[in-house]
């Protein structure tokens, strides 16, 4: 997963919230023609073209600031921060285009049998690890286990579970994953418990990487603080926690064209006001690289565009709110749609984010026009009374409590506070409001007793409307019973046989036009029908980039620096 911690920091939110209310408490998403200017439709801000490819020359550090990442080890890297350092380390089988195009990364090619079920990938002859060691198939296979042991910990191996034998191998009871067979070093044949034709695209995880022989135990933070890659880049020291993390070009890279930058420091700020402080330390030239508040986004776009130094991209991901599902109050179909319906997100994206996004119908984002659904969410419009008819019917009566969970330090204090006071508004509720570590809120999202809703979003981790269905909303990536803490990305435990059927049958279906109809059908049912998930927004990424100094400083899939491709001017 690309689970994104970060997005827009908090200022003072009662002013905001008095904003957000303002005149369009009860307009619809869509908004009033001719009505409040904050109740016309949020359209986003325009997004900016790439900027220009210009040759490249050795030399400079890319500075930028993250929030402390749960891993930058493969076998559990998996928010945008970790994965921003583990993929400039790693290189994988494939490689994904900021586009989505799928490229070679370690494997120069790949072919799959007649029904999908056997894979064959090349890998490229000559690459190396950074301590030298060659990477060969033997080196993707010990990957692969290391991450799917029992013991390792990984919430995100469930990337491999289409693998004949993971399953075996996670419970403990084989000593391999049978269906990785390595024996040509050349060459990795994967044979799969269920045929995905789209398997390929998986490999561009993190967790698909490869590791050397000197690789260390998932427990040993000497190994997992400087993990020894096969990327464009290598550790320049071991990861100082809460501090910082430092790269240096590997000038033996032969998996692509070696990187131009002398290296990159990735400096670790306090979570709870991290986006202000990276939008400061651009301002005062200390990064190259920045997010920033929601209260300055039209300033810094005033102020930053007409010197070229501003990047807007419609990224490959939504923002939502996770239901916990099985749980009262939100237990039932009803009782979600009576939450969603009792939102305005339209007065939210005007009033708190500016109007710089556009309210989500849907959890498959329209990058995927084949498969887009616009509406499907039929309960992502705003309608207070219909919202109390279900709310009544559901038994979410006035005065029930609702917990309400969100991660401090990426921006998500202001919109949160005015969901908040909508809810309490508008239904009555009694919303129990907490902002916590992002580690914490994912450990509180995936515990048994979890109930309420919490504060999400979702970056794609390879280009198909299946990786927004399968990991949040198939049975299998829970990968827990209901005593045990969820180990996927399935948070809300959402569990439906006819839609785990639909998924399966378009992962297996090699016609993509039929594919995507079996999408749509499932996202209808998950989203539809049941609001397993509550969209809220369209995921727009904005960032501020030091082209004055620096070229080819474009966002890649992950929403992080094309790093492997800056240079300096």
């Amino acid at each position: 997963m690309t689970r994104s911690k970060a997005g827009l920091t908090a200022v003072a939110m009662t002013a905001v919230v008095g904003l957000v209310l303002t005149g369009c408490a009860q307009q619809s998403n869509q908004g009033v023609p001719g009505g409040d200017a904050a109740a016309q439709p949020a359209v986003g801000f325009p997004e900016t073209e790439d900027f220009p490819e210009t040759p490249g020359k050795p030399g400079g550090v890319f500075r930028l600031g993250i929030s402390e990442p749960t891993a930058i080890d493969p076998f559990n890297a998996q928010e945008s921060e970790g994965i921003g350092v583990t993929e400039a380390l790693f290189t994988g089988l494939v490689q994904v285009e900021p586009d989505g195009t799928v490229v070679p990364g370690a494997a120069t090619d790949w072919l799959a049998n007649a029904d999908c079920s056997v894979w064959t990938f090349n890998l490229a002859q000559g690459a190396t690890f950074h301590n030298g060691e060659p990477v060969d198939a033997a080196s993707f296979k010990r990957g692969w286990e290391r991450a799917a042991a029992p013991e390792s910990g990984s919430e995100v191996s469930y990337h491999l579970d289409v693998i004949q034998g993971y399953t075996e191998y996670q419970a403990g009871t084989a000593t391999e994953i049978t269906g990785v067979n390595a024996t040509n070093p050349a060459q990795i044949v994967v044979t799969l418990a269920k045929p995905d034709c789209e398997y390929e695209l998986r490999t561009n995880h993190p967790v698909y990487s490869p590791v050397p022989t000197v690789v260390g135990a998932t427990t040993d933070t000497a190994y997992t603080d400087a993990p020894i890659g096969n990327g464009p880049f290598k550790l320049d020291g071991p990861w100082q926690h809460d501090t910082g993390i430092k790269l240096a070009r590997f000038d033996e890279y032969s998996l692509g064209e070696p990187a131009y930058l002398d290296g990159a420091e990735f400096t670790i700020l306090p979570s709870a006001n991290a986006a202000q402080l990276e939008y400061d330390g651009f301002v005062n030239g200390q990064f190259d690289w920045a997010r920033m508040p929601p209260t300055l986004l039209k300033l810094a776009r005033e102020t930053y565009e007409p010197q070229g130094k501003w990047l807007s991209k419609i990224a490959n991901g939504m923002n939502y709110l996770t239901v916990a599902g099985t749980k009262a109050p939100m237990d039932s179909a009803d009782a979600r749609k009576a939450v969603s319906l009792a939102i305005d997100r339209n007065a939210i994206v005007q009033g708190v984010l500016q109007g710089s996004t556009t309210p989500a119908s849907s959890l498959v984002p329209s990058l995927f026009p084949d498969a887009y659904q616009k509406d499907v969410c039929g309960a992502c419009r705003y309608d207070v009374e219909e919202a109390k008819r279900l709310a009544a019917s559901a038994g979410l009566v006035p005065g029930t409590e609702l917990s309400f969970q969100f991660n401090t330090g990426g921006g998500h204090e202001e919109w949160t506070a005015a969901v908040r006071q909508q809810l309490e508004t508008n239904l009555g509720l009694k919303v129990s409001y907490t902002g916590l570590p992002f580690t914490d809120l994912l450990n509180n999202e995936g515990a048994p007793e979890a109930t309420g809703i919490f504060r999400s979003a979702w970056g794609a981790d390879y280009p198909t409307p299946g990786n927004f269905l399968i990991p949040l909303l198939a049975t299998s990536s829970i990968g827990a019973t209901p005593t045990e803490p969820v180990t996927g990305n399935n948070y809300g435990r959402y569990s439906n046989p006819e839609f785990d059927e639909l998924v399966l049958k378009a992962s297996a279906s090699q016609d993509e036009a039929e594919r995507n109809e079996l999408w749509k059908q499932a996202e209808k049912i998950a989203i539809g029908d049941d609001q397993a998930l509550i969209p809220l927004w369209v995921r727009q990424q904005f960032r501020l980039v030091a082209t004055d100094k620096f070229a080819n400083t474009n966002m890649n899939f992950n929403e992080n620096p094309t790093l492997e491709t800056i240079t300096l001017k």
